[in-house]
């Protein structure tokens, strides 16, 4: 089966399968999935590699993958600004980065109280330009990124304004804190903590700080998977990688279902005309399939 129904609304929000159609294979490990909108592709990382990568619709039934930044230093999750400037968290130099219009590099954060980041991991901007990113140890370790000493003794997640000014640690007790997604209304800041095997969600305050942690959902299934690339669609539905593949929630937390992916998932977004078509970054490749409620334009 390709999917495994946990509640009859999976069948609304995804249909009554999810079969992934290969696009690319050969790759160390794809992350970091983000569609432009504007240019009508696909960016995706390949940590390992070194490498992003770009996918268009053009050139044959599954389209054409090339290269789109090399070196990346092991480059993970990536998200566009309101200005359409792409962000990118950076696994080798500890940075979170912005590139510019000229195709220049500011870096918006590396260091915290004058200490080394440990591996920015993902990343998602407010609509004011407001950056949320989590910060977990895996950039730190072989194959994932350059193995090195951490020199922060907490993993947490951080907000910085767009300039990069004021970079401010917002929690420090995540084991490893992973994908993280806005609410619609950008009230409330989903996080997976990947080793816990569960999701967190935060009230957001108006002056961007974070209160009001609670265990949102857990993770629970079978199969290879961790909780680690998390969306929402623009129904509310909240999406993370888990066991498996992956698992939809609704918007009262219930996990209505399974989306099975060939191989073990990292991450994934929603891009094409109408925002249906589901990318997914697993592993060695780069898949995709078509869901029935659209994912969040904002991504």
């Amino acid at each position: 089966m390709s999917v495994e129904i946990r509640d009859e609304r999976f069948r609304e929000v995804v249909g009554d399968d999810a079969l992934f159609e290969q696009l690319g294979t050969g790759f160390d490990f794809t992350e970091g999935a983000i569609w432009n909108h504007e240019g009508g592709f696909l960016i995706f990382s390949d940590m390992p590699g070194n490498v992003m990568r770009k996918w268009t619709p053009e050139g044959g039934p599954t389209g054409r993958i090339e290269v789109f930044r090399q070196p990346s230093n092991m480059a993970n999750g990536n998200y566009y600004d309101p200005q359409g400037r792409l962000i990118t968290c950076e696994h080798a130099t500890s940075r979170l980065v912005r590139a510019e219009p000229d195709g220049s590099i500011t870096v918006l954060a590396s260091h915290y109280e004058g200490k080394e980041l440990n591996s920015p991991n993902d990343v998602v901007v407010r609509s004011d330009g407001t950056i949320y990113f989590t910060d977990p140890i895996f950039g730190r370790v072989e194959f994932y990124g350059i193995p090195r000493e951490q020199e922060l003794s907490h993993q947490g997640v951080y907000r910085v304004n767009p300039d990069g000014s004021d970079l401010t640690l917002l929690v420090s007790d995540f084991e490893q804190p992973n994908g993280l997604t806005f609410s619609l209304d950008e009230s409330h800041l989903f996080v997976n903590d990947t080793p816990k095997s569960h999701i967190r969600v935060f009230d957001v305050e108006p002056n961007g700080n974070l209160s009001n942690s609670r265990v949102w959902a857990e993770v629970t299934g079978e199969g290879d998977g961790v909780p680690d690339g998390l969306k929402i669609d623009s129904a509310g539905n909240v999406y993370t990688t888990g066991p498996g593949g992956i698992h939809v929630f609704a918007p009262d937390a219930t996990c209505l279902g399974v989306m099975h992916v060939p191989e073990v998932l990292a991450n994934f977004n929603w891009g094409g005309d109408d925002f249906r078509t589901l990318f997914a970054t697993a592993s060695t490749s780069l898949y995709r399939t078509r869901v029935k409620v659209a994912g969040n334009r904002a991504f």
